[in-house]
């Protein structure tokens, strides 16, 4: 089953190593086939060749659903699409919830890969009983991880990828404010000394804001992460449902019973 592998043009690197693997490894001359470029230069290639079997994607929704329809529309036949795309994935936080698992999971989950990863947690619910603590020691936590230089060994929050990025975290940030938001932590772009030429930012945290916000609904694909609280698990669990798309999802409780209920009802 011969390959066309195509990473995205912002980061092409690394699939260029992986290529090298197969190439070294002795995978056939031809099984696998490497190109990079401006999705859109190959987009109609990919959908409209009739010799292309089958389609598998890792991206955003919008480029993956114009993928699909493009390849129904202009194929002679249906054929295999698979894709894994973006999401505004929750984490509910209950009252009784081992709150420094909690902070870790929340921290590792939105702000590893500086929340560029389709399956980053980027709205948390938290039970008002513990809303409070949680955020102190949420706080505590992020101050307690350096902005740095991704080639660092010890790095752990490095840049968001270009100038775009860049643009929707600060517009965002301006959107909370706005809005009626409060920024608990971060906010800021980290421009000054070794970081003035790349596009760091710093881990973000909002709350406040109105639970029906755009910032609820929105992947931002940033290290930005949207906080509300709720009274009742069965609330959590109706607004950790209420997206257009879903993806992953997580529970902090250390109660069977409330872990049970989230595994059978989260969608």
């Amino acid at each position: 089953n011969t390959v066309v592998l195509k990473p995205t043009s912002e980061a092409p690197l690394t699939g260029l190593m992986l290529y090298d693997v197969y190439h070294d490894a002795g995978v056939p001359a031809g099984a696998v086939n490497f190109v990079t470029g401006p999705g859109p230069n190959f987009s109609a290639e990919f959908t409209e060749n009739p010799d292309v079997a089958g389609i598998t994607f890792t991206g955003s929704r919008a480029v993956g659903l114009s993928l699909y329809r493009g390849f129904l529309t202009h194929q002679p036949y249906a054929k295999p699409v698979l894709m894994e795309l973006g999401s505004k994935n929750p984490a509910i936080i209950t009252s009784k919830a081992d709150l420094k698992k909690a902070v870790e999971g929340v921290v590792r989950a939105a702000y590893g890969y500086s929340g560029q990863k389709c399956s980053a947690n980027s709205r948390v619910y938290v039970q008002r009983d513990v809303k409070g603590k949680f955020l102190d020691m949420l706080k505590k936590r992020l101050s307690s991880l350096e902005v740095q230089d991704p080639r660092e060994r010890s790095a752990f929050t490095g840049p968001v990828i270009n100038s775009a990025a860049m643009e929707t975290f600060t517009d965002a940030v301006k959107e909370a404010k706005n809005d009626g938001g409060e920024v608990v932590f971060g906010g800021e772009a980290v421009t000054k000394g070794a970081f003035r030429k790349g596009y760091y930012v710093q881990p973000t945290v909002v709350t406040g804001l109105p639970i029906d916000h755009e910032l609820f609904k929105r992947e931002l694909f940033v290290p930005l992460l949207v906080v509300a609280d709720f009274k009742t698990l069965d609330e959590a669990l109706k607004e950790a449902n209420d997206t257009d798309y879903g993806l992953t999802a997580g529970i902090f409780s250390e109660d069977k019973r409330e872990v049970a209920k989230f595994m059978d009802q989260i969608q």
